[in-house]
């Protein structure tokens, strides 16, 4: 991913969760979720996780959005409110100081896709690589490892995609018929 797109996704990410906290108007704070959540999931697929990144855009982006407008459907917006919400200044400040100190630890992470990295050079991933194709006669090494070595992972991943996916047709079934 090149710089100016990461720095671009950072921006639209953070963007997106301010207005989602300072927005006053529901509407509008649910489309800023929605829009974050699928920032989010478009990260995971650029850090090379579009399981999680899959799981993200589905739970995060579709089915809450769906519940929480579905929950400002059948509510009354009260008149005459403001639409951005006051900054607690005290609250910003812990919160932009919590997030430089985590922000020291990014210079010590490897670059996405390093061939030195200690995720390529570990014995878990060597072992992987080396002894998935004739330990489950797959062809590809990440079908491999999704489906046979995390397979009660994956399996619970597809339970949680499924279970909201079932959710949201319940939901929908009871707004149709009532």
């Amino acid at each position: 991913m090149s710089s100016a797109l990461e720095i671009g996704l950072l921006a639209f990410v953070v963007v997106s969760a301010l207005a989602t906290a300072l927005l006053r108007d529901v509407l509008g704070s649910i489309i800023a979720f929605s829009a974050y959540s699928l920032g989010i999931s478009i990260i995971w697929v650029f850090l090379r996780a579009p399981d999680v990144g899959l799981t993200e855009a589905a739970v995060g982006a579709g089915v809450m959005t769906v519940l929480f407008l579905l929950t400002i459907a059948k509510t009354v917006r009260p008149a005459g409110e403001k639409t951005i919400e006051r900054v607690n200044v005290r609250a910003l400040g812990v919160t932009i100081a919590f997030v430089a100190v985590l922000s020291t630890t990014l210079f010590a992470l490897p670059p996405v896709g390093a061939g030195d990295s200690a995720v390529v050079t570990d014995d878990v991933t060597r072992y992987y690589l080396e002894n998935a194709y004739t330990e489950t006669e797959v062809h590809n090494a990440v079908t491999a490892v999704l489906a046979a070595y995390r397979g009660f992972d994956t399996l619970g991943e597809a339970v949680v995609v499924y279970s909201a996916g079932i959710g949201i047709l319940l939901v929908l079934h009871k707004e149709v018929f009532e």
